[in-house]
């Protein structure tokens, strides 16, 4: 039971993650499709678990794993580095301002 909670919980915030990744690409005028951006979502949570696997929970692979991501987002969309990182924070701050909510409708524990 406790696999398949963890199972859904990583899809619905990957789905979650792919929309909020589409809507602010697509505001800085960039024309991939959703395909890219739950690619981007998914290649985001494997630097970040990379990245925390190896070094723990603080702020070394936080930011390395932020500056990972913002090299695929750039790889992916075809983008400058610069580009990317003002993206990747705007999508920081909103899936931030989501999370917040998001617990209170969808309960899963």
């Amino acid at each position: 039971m406790g696999f398949v909670v963890v199972l859904i919980g990583f899809l619905i915030s990957l789905i979650i993650s792919a929309i909020i990744i589409y809507a602010v690409t697509a505001l800085f005028g960039e024309a991939e499709g959703g395909g890219t951006a739950v690619a981007a979502a998914l290649v985001g949570a494997i630097i970040y678990g990379l990245a925390y696997f190896f070094l723990g929970n603080g702020l070394w692979a936080a930011v390395l794993g932020g500056i990972g991501w913002v090299i695929a987002l750039a790889s992916l969309y075809d983008i400058g580095w610069l580009k990317a990182a003002v993206i990747a924070l705007i999508i920081w701050l909103i899936a931030t301002v989501v999370s917040w909510f998001l617990p209170v409708f969808l309960p899963l524990a």
